[in-house]
């Protein structure tokens, strides 16, 4: 057995998120250096911030360089203990410094993660505006229904990442930082430093604030800042889960439907028992943790709702978990999404076909208004549809053959006025309405702004472990 404390090798756990799947950057945010490192660059600050309120120097600063010596069972205020003991100062409490921390890892996390987002939406972009008039039979309850186009189904994802990208912009930009508040949120302590001076805790406030790179800090905090800030952060990135869910669930039954496949490696195996098997399992992957993800928003909830008073402990070993574990997450699918949106294949044969078993129902509308346009009886004419139509479904559904509606039409004497034009009045593309259209104003309008301020970092690719 591995000896006590063992965290590495084969004798442990190791979460799939930090050693299979998420980028490293994300992982070094939420790592130990990057703890530590923050933890001794915010007591910097404060002694600075100190130095300029009380015209002198309660501490001597130092740099924030680190060599990792610190013993792997400590929790975090052992950990902020030690760290804050080399600096010879407790002006700050460790509370406080653990929640400066959590508060620039979720910015700093958002950072990552908002650039990939626009990339992901970027690729798809692309992907609609050359398929604006490739016509695709549409689906309602997955059952045939009006013909729309390739890229205005992919339109129906892109609006949804869109309004991901705001509200992850929104929460990452609402973030406040706690400051220099004190035990229970008082600031008592520093009045006291100050000997009774608010203007100059205050500016205390501000300037740490400031230098920790936050616009605005909190007026109104208990010992920790509002719980409430983690609901608003895991609800974003719930609600990134389930539109990354639908998408690649869209996939996935496209690819059954041999309509749209995601990419596929020369050397990828699709399946270790069916040597001909192209499984989606870059989709599935996305699914699989994006469920992960939508449920991760119960903790915070749940740890708001009973934060006694000023503030209880038991909030901290699960917000160390479920937050670095919905940003891990959320890197992951948007990885891979973006490696997915990259590669996507479209099969308009097969799409093509499909439309041909589906249409001539769909054009029996349209087959008739014309027949009435050319002397008929709208009556009589509905009538021979009903009768061939139902002749033709039950080739299609009891023979297992080809949807024949149009060959009995052209047969039939009654609809020689408009046997001409049947083959303009099943062209799909006179089917497919205003989506065209709709492709170019939306992209041009809503999606091309929303991107801009990402333009410097469109160029980067997904890097994926398959």
């Amino acid at each position: 057995m591995a000896e006590a404390g063992d965290r590495g090798g084969l004798d442990s756990y190791r979460s799939p998120l930090a050693s299979r799947y998420a980028s490293p950057e994300m992982c070094f945010v939420f790592s130990d250096r990057f703890k530590f490192r923050t933890w001794r660059q915010l007591w910097l600050w404060l002694a600075e911030a100190e130095q300029v309120t009380l015209r002198c120097l309660p501490m001597k600063p130092k740099d924030s360089s680190l060599t990792l010596q610190v013993p792997r069972k400590l929790d975090a205020q052992s950990d902020a203990r030690s760290h804050m003991c080399t600096r010879g100062t407790c002006v700050w409490s460790l509370v406080a410094v653990a929640e400066a921390l959590d508060l620039i890892i979720l910015r700093n996390a958002f950072d990552l993660l908002l650039p990939k987002l626009a990339r992901v939406i970027s690729r798809l972009a692309d992907f609609a505006k050359e398929r604006a008039d490739l016509p695709t039979l549409g689906f309602t309850h997955f059952q045939p229904a009006q013909l729309t186009t390739v890229g205005k189904r992919c339109c129906l994802w892109i609006q949804d990442l869109c309004m991901d990208l705001q509200n992850v912009t929104r929460v990452r930009e609402e973030l406040r930082f706690r400051g220099v508040k004190g035990t229970t949120g008082t600031q008592a302590s520093f009045l006291q430093l100050f000997e009774g001076d608010h203007q100059k805790v205050e500016q205390l406030d501000k300037m740490v604030t400031e230098k920790a790179g936050f616009k605005r800090a909190f007026i109104i905090t208990g010992q920790t800042y509002t719980r409430k800030v983690d609901i608003e952060v895991a609800s974003v990135l719930a609600s990134l889960g389930a539109s990354v869910h639908k998408i690649c669930t869209d996939i996935r039954l496209l690819a059954n439907l041999k309509e749209v496949e995601e990419p596929f490696e020369k050397q990828q195996i699709g399946s270790s028992a069916m040597a001909y098997k192209r499984n989606p399992m870059r989709s599935e992957r996305c699914c699989s943790l994006a469920r992960h993800l939508m449920t991760l928003v119960m903790d915070p909830l749940q740890t708001a709702s009973v934060q006694w008073f000023e503030r209880t402990l038991d909030d901290s070993a699960n917000r160390r978990i479920c937050l670095a574990e919905a940003f891990l997450t959320a890197d992951t699918i948007l990885n891979t999404l973006q490696n997915i949106s990259e590669g996507l294949v479209v099969y308009p044969k097969v799409i093509e076909r499909r439309i041909r078993q589906e249409l001539p129902f769909m054009a029996t509308e349209n087959i008739i208004m014309a027949m009435v346009k050319a002397g008929g009886s709208r009556q009589d004419c509905h009538e021979k549809i009903r009768v061939l139509s139902q002749k033709a479904a039950a080739v299609v559904k009891q023979e297992g053959g080809d949807n024949d509606l149009i060959e009995r039409i052209q047969a039939d004497p009654y609809f020689s006025p408009i046997h001409a034009k049947l083959e303009h009045l099943l062209d799909p593309s006179s089917f497919t309405g205003r989506a065209p259209q709709q492709v170019h104003r939306f992209l041009e309008e809503e999606v091309y702004p929303l991107l801009k301020p990402y333009e410097s970092v469109m160029k980067v690719k997904a890097e994926l472990s398959l």
